[in-house]
């Protein structure tokens, strides 16, 4: 027997900061939203990349600091108050044209809505190699993202790895050579890709030093990292460094595989906002908000406020006639 598909006015789709603050904005707008927060995977689960970061101190209202779980489950709890209602479950079909929009969950029934905030998130680039995810879930001085954890006592005065040779790995290299002892980029070729003018600032970095034509190809240690096994790309000879931290920078994937190429993207796969300072996307009544469009920024405080913008856009589209001008029956 066909279930019947539930008909909301604002359908969320993820569970990070931009979700949660979305959630928050809608709910307190008499909306009624229904987030879908996604059931999680191996590089992914509910809360986003922050449930892989142990401290987070870049955030305001936490002056003693708060690990990246806390302060999801604080988010969470927020939206809940006011009566946000969730499903734990993947988005893995959606119909975004038009009215209503249709949303296919992988084990519920289809979610018809009026209105739709995209706030999925992106992965970071891992190595994919032994030791690493372990010491990054763990706290244990890995982590993809230099800016977020990269000022913690823990790597002040190390010799800290960063991995990459773009403009994101060098940028992390500068911002720790303000804290670490000693900064190593790794690259596996034998020149950078970063443009040109962030080049010269790392090479005129005394601090900064460079490992050419080297891959990792494990994180040594148990608790905490304490060095990295690397292969040299040129020669296939093996070698170690002690490290007191590794910083992997090669990039992000927007998680925006399951829209099927229904709502535009960018070239890198961000999803395009055609309106300066709107989340609008290039489908009335579709929105977006946090990492998935945002490939600059990438911190939990922006990521929150796009979900604020994004629950204010819909809120207005909706009351506005949204639907009505835009094929609801």
């Amino acid at each position: 027997m066909k279930m019947t598909a539930q008909h909301e006015r604002v359908v969320i789709i993820g569970s990070g900061p931009a979700a949660w603050t979305a959630a928050i904005y809608a709910a307190r707008a008499a909306l009624s939203p229904l987030v879908v927060e996604g059931a999680g995977s191996r590089t992914m689960i509910p809360g986003g990349q922050l449930m892989f970061t142990t401290d987070v101190e870049n955030y305001p209202g936490f002056p003693e600091g708060v690990t990246g779980p806390e302060m999801m489950d604080a988010f969470r709890a927020q939206a809940l108050r006011f009566d946000t209602r969730v499903i734990t479950d993947d988005v893995v079909e959606v119909e975004l044209e038009g009215q209503p929009k249709r949303l296919v969950t992988a084990r519920g029934p289809e979610i018809l809505a009026d209105s739709v905030i995209v706030a999925t998130g992106a992965n970071a680039r891992w190595l994919g190699v032994p030791g690493e995810e372990r010491l990054a879930q763990s706290g244990g001085g890995v982590s993809a993202c230099a800016v977020c954890d990269g000022a913690l006592p823990y790597f002040r005065g190390q010799v800290v790895a960063v991995v990459g040779g773009g403009d994101s790995a060098i940028e992390d290299a500068t911002y720790m050579a303000k804290f670490a002892g000693r900064v190593i980029v790794i690259h596996r070729r034998d020149q950078l890709r970063a443009s040109a003018i962030m080049q010269q600032r790392a090479f005129d970095n005394d601090k900064i030093e460079f490992l050419w034509n080297k891959v990792v190809t494990e994180v040594l240690g148990d608790e905490v990292i304490t060095g990295l096994r690397l292969k040299d790309t040129v020669t296939g000879e093996e070698s170690t460094f002690e490290a007191g931290g590794m910083f992997v920078a090669i990039g992000h994937i927007p998680n925006t595989g399951f829209l099927n190429g229904q709502v535009e993207l960018k070239a890198n796969g961000y999803i395009e906002l055609p309106t300066p300072w709107r989340t609008e996307t290039s489908l009335p009544g579709v929105f977006a908000a946090g990492d998935v469009m945002d490939d600059y920024y990438r911190q939990a405080v922006s990521a929150a406020g796009t979900g604020c913008m994004a629950a204010l856009d819909a809120e207005r589209w909706l009351a506005h006639g949204g639907p009505a001008e835009n094929g609801a029956s």
